[in-house]
């Protein structure tokens, strides 16, 4: 696994590098040199661990946080784990769609905890794509890419997390049919939701990314158990 390791501390960054084994690792002391790396070298690492507080004093400072929005920029599907000192930076962290949110020190347990729900992330987006046909065309979308899957008047509609959505002729059942494992549910007659893009459930909608999706009396009580089931495997992992 390729991990971007970003804290000012150095003591700190060793500290993590020691406990992430045969991981290879790379050290950045400031967040300039991080999204130097990014941006004008193009280098891209499968897990970014970024320290929330910086004393970075280069002539635009950043923190951890700002960190992270301008590695969206450019990675909209990166791995993003925070590591701080406190804990007063949840929201913030999640407004960014932090994976998860680690206090210093961090525990050994902890860190492999999270190196396996990173794989199990990676592994997952290798092997599952969405293929469908377009003006004589295949075209594939991982299915973390996916949001949801709607139909109407005959047409598919896939919506994904960049905002794009595509379009082409064909029937939600044959495509609930078609997808693999048990990261698409169906929770409404006209809708496919992918069940790790949730973002809330109530009785009548989910919401996904900003997008409010309906639920519907037939389907909810199965809607509810797997999504607890993946919120169960999210904090367990």
């Amino acid at each position: 696994m390729k991990i971007a390791l970003c804290d000012d501390c150095r003591e700190d960054a060793l500290y993590l590098k020691n406990f992430l084994g045969k991981q290879d690792v790379s050290i950045y002391s400031d967040a300039g040199s991080l999204l130097s790396d990014i941006e004008q070298n193009n280098i891209q690492y499968d897990l970014y661990l970024l320290d929330i507080y910086m004393d970075d004093f280069a002539e635009n400072p950043m923190d951890g946080i700002e960190l992270a929005k301008r590695i969206r920029r450019h990675e909209e599907d990166s791995i993003i784990c925070f590591v701080s000192s406190c804990n007063d930076f949840y929201r913030e962290a999640y407004d960014v769609y932090a994976f998860q949110y680690l206090l210093k020190p961090v525990q050994l347990k902890e860190l492999q905890l999270l190196l396996h729900k990173v794989s199990k992330r990676m592994e997952k987006s290798r092997e599952h794509k969405f293929f469908y046909r377009w003006r004589g065309q295949t075209r594939a979308i991982p299915y973390e890419k996916i949001l949801f899957i709607s139909s109407r008047e005959h047409k598919v509609f896939i919506q994904c997390k960049d905002g794009a959505e595509q379009e082409f002729k064909g029937k939600l059942d044959e495509i609930a049919a078609q997808l693999k494992g048990n990261i698409f549910l169906r929770c409404h007659q006209s809708f496919l939701v992918n069940v790790y893009q949730v973002d809330s459930l109530s009785r009548n909608e989910i919401m996904v990314f900003g997008h409010r999706v309906p639920v519907s009396r037939r389907y909810y009580v199965d809607v509810k158990k797997r999504y607890q089931e993946v919120l169960f495997e999210e904090v367990g992992g």
